[in-house]
């Protein structure tokens, strides 16, 4: 087994929209999410996440929501860092049933592996990290938590 260590880079406390149904496309539901607001903390990174990005979801028929997020981070110092990421959304076996039917579980845990991409010197080393995140969602509140992780 390989040699490897998680260092925690940063949380982010997100509030997104409701999902916007685009509907039934061949590869499943479509729907988008966008972001209304977020906070970004942690040792390495402070600041916000910027109001323009969103996760354009697919969720397949085996319930699993296939994210394909993108966003800005700006941080405290000035910082403009380009984040991406792609992972899955498990709504359960029925899950893709209930989506057509407008009823998401109260929450749900996120698995992904976010990539960044920026131009400020205090953060050139966020183009060379693997990262990975958990998050949960509620869908109630339409709210998220994440911690993202650098692979090591």
């Amino acid at each position: 087994m390989l040699d490897y260590n998680l260092e925690l880079l940063f949380s982010y406390h997100l509030q997104l929209t409701p999902p916007e149904i685009i509907g039934p496309v061949p590869e499943g539901i479509r729907a988008n999410v966008y972001t209304q607001s977020g906070t970004v903390t942690g040792e390495k990174m402070q600041g916000i996440l910027r109001p323009v990005g969103g996760d354009w979801v697919t969720v397949r028929s085996d319930g699993v929501g296939v994210t394909d997020v993108r966003g800005t981070i700006e941080t405290q110092d000035g910082a403009l860092i380009y984040m991406t990421y792609t992972g899955v959304l498990d709504l359960g076996e029925d899950g893709y049933q209930r989506f057509l039917q407008g009823q998401l579980p109260t929450t749900a845990r996120i698995c992904n592996a976010p990539r960044f991409q920026t131009a400020h010197p205090n953060y050139l080393w966020l183009n060379r990290v693997q990262a990975v995140g958990i998050a949960e969602i509620n869908f109630t509140t339409f709210t998220a938590n994440f911690d993202v992780y650098a692979v090591r």
